[in-house]
């Protein structure tokens, strides 16, 4: 996480990489592929997307999934899955 804090993983949002390079959201836990999680803190989400992400799914990380996120953690316009 990026903001190293340690908690429960359904307090965590998953952000995985499957394995044909997609990025996308896992609010399940159970999509296959190399994973990484998020606080669902605003804060520590823009931290994760602007370094930590990248470096652990060593992959960009789109701006696209980076609103998807903002928005699945409640701070965009609607909460979304």
């Amino acid at each position: 996480m990026a903001c190293g804090a340690t908690r429960d993983k359904r307090d965590l949002v998953r952000v995985v990489r499957a394995p044909d390079g997609t990025l996308g959201l896992d609010p399940t836990g159970k999509r296959s592929g190399r994973g990484a999680y998020v606080c669902r803190q605003a804060a520590c989400a823009e931290r994760g997307v602007k370094g930590r992400l990248q470096h652990v799914l060593q992959v960009p990380v789109s701006a696209e999934l980076a609103e998807a996120l903002t928005v699945f953690i409640g701070d965009g316009p609607a909460r979304g899955g």
